[in-house]
């Protein structure tokens, strides 16, 4: 004779053996002493826990320039191109403010200790270049490709388009006394030059002005930096 209590002790076991055997998987989130999660899968097949890590993103340790002095000089060290502070922002996630300040602090670090390197503005956004005066022990490391070099009259097609630009074909083969069709072809395949409109004259002539590369070339933060031509003269 079963007793109620028997009864309720049966259902109870059979209840258990029954999820054991279904094998459900069962997931848990453990919290982790560094921040991140790791998520528990208890397989009823084989029983053997599957564990697969949740990497959080990486924080940034502090908001103020000195904290993250340290991170735009990684970046910057890490690109060789110019880096906008629209995409540091992005990165860091800090105030534009407090990102030129670290910018500002870097400077003045690199300047203290005399560093043979500094964070110069070109093409719109940051970039770690070496100082001028260590330029011809540079050369020696590295020799530039001769192919790379600017010709003379290379120079003066591009110094006519960044002073007249948007410009003509005409104006510039005027200025110049030469056909430079083939010269303007050339700075296009270079990224130095491009096309930037067409204008209203009769035919709708290309007109041509200076890339971004140009810039980056040249070493420049904006058309705004060229030389002006009082300069020149003098």
């Amino acid at each position: 004779m079963t007793t109620h209590s028997d009864s309720s002790e049966e259902a109870t076991s059979l209840s258990q053996q029954e999820m054991e055997g279904q094998g459900s998987n069962l997931a848990q989130v453990e919290g982790y002493p560094d921040g991140s999660t790791a998520e528990r899968l208890e397989d009823g097949g084989n029983g053997k826990p599957r564990t697969s890590m949740v990497q959080d993103e990486p924080q940034v340790p502090g908001k103020g320039p000195e904290e993250i002095k340290v991170l735009v000089e990684a970046l910057l060290f890490a690109t060789d191109q110019p880096l906008p502070l629209k995409r540091l922002v992005e990165i860091l996630g800090a105030e534009k403010g407090c990102i030129s300040q670290a910018v500002e602090l870097l400077r003045q670090e690199y300047e203290s200790t005399q560093r043979a390197f500094h964070v110069e503005e070109i093409a719109g956004g940051y970039q770690l270049l070496s100082k001028p005066e260590y330029h011809q022990w540079i050369c020696l490391l590295e020799k530039k490709n001769t192919e790379s070099k600017l010709s003379p009259a290379a120079l003066e097609t591009l110094a006519i388009i960044a002073y007249k630009q948007p410009i003509l074909r005409a104006a510039i083969e005027a200025i110049r006394g030469v056909e430079s069709s083939q010269m303007l072809r050339s700075l296009i395949e270079k990224g130095l030059v491009k096309i930037v409109g067409k204008d209203e004259s009769l035919g709708r002539p290309l007109l041509y002005g200076t890339t971004k590369r140009f810039l980056e070339y040249f070493g420049l933060n904006s058309l705004n930096a060229l030389p002006r031509t009082q300069e020149l003269s003098s």
